[in-house]
């Protein structure tokens, strides 16, 4: 036989093979039933035009009645933290499966765990701000907090954007916040290896806002997945493959999908204001971004900081989070660095472990 026989033999053969596994898979994706989203039992506590703030269950008491929404509890002892989420994607990846669920792990920790969730806009919220959503709504969520807990400061923990609200927050209303913890948050927005900020600087949102109200969410996706075409298109198509014969990890895979493709639109206002304000002028940092009047001094953060980032971040390079210690007036900073992307803060081995341990540590130390 021919070298040339040979090597096309040898690629029939391949093909044949890749057919049979590619069926093979689409049979089990087939067979499956609808994944569950966000497993972990909660109560809803506050509502707010699209946003709801959830508190979870402890899991000892996880099917217990709900609890009353005016219940006041002041023998609690137990730390609670109000979890600020991003608006972009949805936040149940804090809590995607049973065991991969940051919320979880820190419920198994004895901590009181509130979450906001800032749902899916529509066009009735075309023109929110950023004022809005930092002098509003999350001010608003944490006077229900204190209320419930008959206490008069939170422990706040921001993801991703929800980090860099909860900065401005802590910034403009220190009164309410007895300790902070940002996780993969941007405070620089003009890194030299941020691929998304260079291409936040070289949109013109005042012509997309202007023509579209409101950003719809599967734009911001595509732009996401743009920035790593190859892994986050074929690569991990190729990868399920070999996930066939495995029920729970096709599972996993169709929630992170289902995740990834759980976009929701942005309100109009807000984005312009979020990507001209942080992407291209970069006013977090040079302390000139105000809302409602005021300025919003990281100088005027005094209380504990925890900084939580990831050293192969694609979207928040490390450098964008590291350099909130020269920014901040607390003297009580620390940094917990973690060796994995964006994603995987939330649900790599090390987040369920290493992770929780640390920030509850951390948080013990620091509540009143």
């Amino acid at each position: 036989m021919s070298t040339d026989n040979t090597v096309a033999e040898k690629l029939r053969k391949e093909l044949n093979e890749f057919r049979e596994r590619t069926g093979r898979a689409l049979d089990a994706l087939a067979g499956l039933r609808d994944v569950e989203i966000g497993p972990t039992p909660k109560d809803l506590i506050y509502s707010e035009d699209k946003l709801k703030l959830y508190r979870y269950r402890p899991l000892q008491d996880a099917a217990a009645p709900k609890q009353s929404k005016n219940k006041k509890n002041k023998a609690d002892a137990r730390p609670a933290v109000l979890i600020c989420y991003a608006l972009i994607n949805r936040p149940y990846m804090l809590d995607l499966q049973e065991d991969r669920s940051v919320i979880r792990q820190l419920l198994k920790r004895d901590v009181d765990v509130f979450l906001i969730d800032w749902g899916y806009p529509d066009g009735a919220d075309r023109y929110l701000t950023f004022d809005d959503y930092v002098n509003r709504y999350m001010l608003h969520c944490v006077e229900q907090v204190c209320r419930i807990r008959d206490i008069d400061k939170v422990n706040l923990l921001g993801v991703c954007q929800g980090g860099t609200l909860s900065l401005c927050f802590t910034a403009l209303h220190p009164e309410y916040v007895n300790s902070l913890i940002t996780m993969v948050t941007p405070v620089d927005f003009q890194t030299d290896k941020d691929t998304l900020s260079k291409w936040s600087r070289a949109l013109d949102v005042d012509a997309l806002v202007d023509t579209l109200g409101n950003v719809p969410g599967e734009l911001l996706n595509g732009a996401f997945v743009g920035l790593m075409p190859f892994r986050l298109t074929s690569q991990k198509y190729v990868d399920l493959l070999d996930a066939a014969a495995n029920p729970a990890q096709l599972e996993n895979f169709i929630r992170m999908e289902k995740w990834i493709f759980d976009s929701p639109d942005q309100p109009g206002e807000m984005f312009r204001q979020f990507v001209q304000w942080c992407y291209k002028e970069n006013r977090l940092k040079a302390g000139t971004l105000e809302l409602g009047g005021k300025r919003v001094d990281l100088e005027r953060i005094k209380v504990p900081v925890l900084n939580v980032y990831a050293l192969q971040d694609h979207l928040v390079p490390p450098e964008a989070s590291a350099c909130l210690a020269q920014l901040i007036g607390t003297k009580d900073y620390e940094e917990l660095v973690l060796n994995s992307g964006h994603i995987g803060t939330y649900v790599s081995a090390k987040s369920q472990t290493e992770m929780p341990d640390r920030l509850v540590g951390w948080l013990r130390k620091r509540n009143r």
